[in-house]
């Protein structure tokens, strides 16, 4: 039986671990062709051999997402090995943890490069080759706290509400190119990113989830399959939750 995006070529940063590295597995479990990229340049190529170890078709690449020249390369990898884009995840993003009086201005431009501007440089370099595939879906990661206010963590909520409203603005601007924009907001996932923070946080943050429990990546990564299949045909501009109940408090 064919998989959910059999045919379908994804480009998904922020792919050596956590996250990425899942959606990036389960993907290729259901057909698609890979490409797989972040900044830990050694260990995504670790993920991609495991793939293709296991019959998937994949490939790696470094892509700093704060660099211009490092998506172009990226897409351009893309369509030369698999001859098409049809799926992006941006994924790829940081935490960093601070008030507005606290908040170090270095950490700061640091947590709006990769999360916003990261993000805004995969739409827009991804968008012409999907126009030139016929159409496509692009799964911009967000967060629960992109909806709601939490204490000292203000670029990194600032950017997550960003994110929303750009992906409102690319869905209503390429709607007519085919091309379906949503973000995934996730709770709290039990990551490497999670993983770093006080155990006084992640008590507080999982005690706060009506289900009482993190996350799992793979959790995340079959609301992502389901915005990059074409079971989601009719969805764009929205928001797909997987918080364990947090924001239907």
């Amino acid at each position: 039986m064919a998989g959910r995006l059999e045919g379908k070529v994804a480009l998904i940063s922020g792919a050596a671990r956590g996250q990425g590295a899942v959606h990036s597995e389960l993907f290729a479990n259901e057909g698609a062709s890979v490409v797989l990229g972040d900044i830990l340049e050694k260990e995504v190529r670790f993920v991609a051999d495991e793939i293709r170890a296991g019959g998937g078709a994949a490939e790696a690449t470094q892509l700093d997402v704060t660099r211009q020249e490092d998506w172009i390369a990226a897409v351009e990898l893309t369509e030369r090995t698999f001859g098409r884009l049809d799926v992006l995840v941006n994924n790829a993003g940081i935490i960093d943890e601070g008030g507005a009086v606290d908040e170090d201005l270095d950490a700061w431009h640091r947590v709006i490069a990769v999360n916003q501007t990261g993000m805004f440089l995969g739409m827009k370099h991804a968008v012409p080759a999907m126009r030139r595939a016929g159409g496509g879906s692009i799964i911009n990661v967000s967060s629960t706290l992109g909806v709601v206010g939490a204490d000292d963590y203000i670029a990194y909520q600032a950017t997550k509400g960003a994110v929303r409203q750009m992906t409102r603005s690319a869905a209503l601007s390429y709607v007519k190119d085919g091309i379906r924009v949503n973000t995934i907001c996730p709770g709290f996932i039990e990551t490497p990113m999670t993983d770093d923070l006080e155990d006084e946080i992640r008590d507080h943050d999982i005690g706060m989830t009506p289900m009482a429990r993190a996350g799992k990546p793979i959790e995340v990564s079959y609301a992502v399959l389901y915005l990059a299949s074409d079971e989601s045909s009719f969805v764009t501009g929205s928001d797909l939750v997987v918080d364990g109940g947090y924001l239907a408090q």
